[in-house]
């Protein structure tokens, strides 16, 4: 079931983001229009603000979050719809249409991400994200690959009507959700009730501190690796099959990692093995480390520990999460997470042309190996039983329970 709610939001996403630009660039829209594109990543950073109004707000009698999925789903496959009536060279109707759908897009993870944080057993959460993360990777597939053959042998409608068709298999998997009577919650969801709790805070700084390396080093990559000489074949090799592996290999992986040696042992291994590979960058950037083999093990190995590191760290988001406000809880923490990732990818540019490329990687190594420490330390001071399968108070409530 979680498996069919996440590629639900995953397919029309990449489609977006993967399929949609080339498809504009081929038809003669400008870089800069196409730039315009970054605006439909808005809804995913601020989801956090109208989180509390999907865990007040029940659709429908006997479907809260169901009731949500189903009726978001069917506004993102009406955005496909309308995406038909326009061409792809009509840069304001796609952009505005594209907005639209990142809005119900947003609003339904925070839907599907509360379910599975308050429904999810503490033993199951590593593997419900290990899902997450290769439903992630089925929509890439499906999303961009398949949309952009689709379109190259049968055009933009066709491309649309299939993609929109595809959409609505997924919602077969709302019906499936289970979800207790309505109550009463003990606080109104709101971002206040969520900071009020010591362990919430705690956790929140973990978010704000773990990725915050990675942005500097993920938006210079590709940068890096073309002005190092290396083709852009081989660039889209290392980016594609790497990401579609560390999808599904790198997420099982981590569940299994998660599961054998905790939330805390996990982050701290991830965390190291990530320095290290910012630090392969840093050396061959100065001249110190040569040859391609460095920076393709480097490359193709830390997006391997991206995709593991989401799923420790989003287990970790909803060992917190209260029961009364589960989306909240958790959209706040992966919001948190994605804003200082995005910080970062935001002045990489600016640091790299003004100190160079060595220095870049080596501020984003000093970083990362800060963050681990940092993030251990914390996890240390957060009540000790947080992190165990069986913390009293915390262990969510069974479908059809009140």
């Amino acid at each position: 079931m979680l498996a069919g709610l996440y590629v639900a939001q995953a397919i029309p996403s990449y489609l977006l983001a993967a399929a949609v630009p080339p498809i504009m660039r081929e038809a003669g829209v400008s870089r800069s229009a196409i730039g315009y594109f970054s605006i439909l990543f808005l809804p995913l950073v601020l989801k956090f603000l109208w989180a509390p109004w999907v865990d007040r707000v029940r659709p429908f009698a006997r479907a809260h979050r169901a009731g949500w999925v189903v009726l978001t789903q069917l506004g993102v496959v009406g955005c496909i719809l309308a995406l038909t009536a326009v061409s792809p060279s009509e840069v304001t109707a796609v952009l505005g249409i594209g907005f639209t759908a990142a809005l119900f897009v947003s609003t339904q993870d925070i839907a599907t991400d509360g379910y599975a944080a308050k429904y999810l057993a503490p033993e199951d959460r590593a593997l419900g994200n290990a899902i997450q993360g290769g439903s992630i990777a089925f929509g890439v597939l499906v999303g961009g690959t398949l949309g952009l053959v689709l379109y190259h042998r049968f055009g933009w409608q066709t491309m649309l009507l299939t993609i929109a068709a595809i959409s609505l298999l997924p919602l077969m998997a709302a019906f499936g959700m289970r979800e207790g009577p309505s109550v009463v919650a003990a606080t109104r969801p709101s971002l206040r009730t969520f900071l009020r709790r010591p362990e919430a805070r705690g956790i929140l700084w973990v978010a704000l501190t773990y990725r915050a390396s990675e942005g500097l080093v993920k938006a210079m990559e590709g940068p890096y690796l073309v002005d190092a000489g290396v083709p852009l074949d081989m660039i889209g090799f290392i980016s594609g099959a790497s990401a579609a592996t560390a999808g599904v290999a790198g997420s099982a992986l981590a569940a299994w990692l998660v599961r054998r040696a905790g939330l805390s042992s996990t982050l701290g291994l991830l965390g190291g093995l990530r320095t290290l590979c910012f630090l392969l960058f840093t050396l061959h950037a100065a001249g110190i480390l040569f040859g391609y083999w460095p920076l393709y093990g480097a490359a193709a190995f830390q997006t391997l520990i991206r995709y593991m590191e989401i799923v420790a760290l989003y287990s970790l988001f909803m060992s917190v999460t209260s029961s009364d406000q589960p989306g909240t809880d958790f959209t706040t923490l992966a919001c948190a997470q994605l804003i200082v990732y995005l910080v970062g990818s935001l002045v990489s540019g600016r640091i790299a042309d003004a100190l160079g490329y060595s220095t870049l990687f080596g501020i984003a190594a000093a970083l990362s190996g800060g963050a681990v420490l940092a993030t251990l330390a914390l996890l240390r001071r957060v009540d000790a039983g947080l992190l165990s399968p069986h913390r009293a108070g915390m262990r969510p409530e069974t479908p059809g329970q009140g």
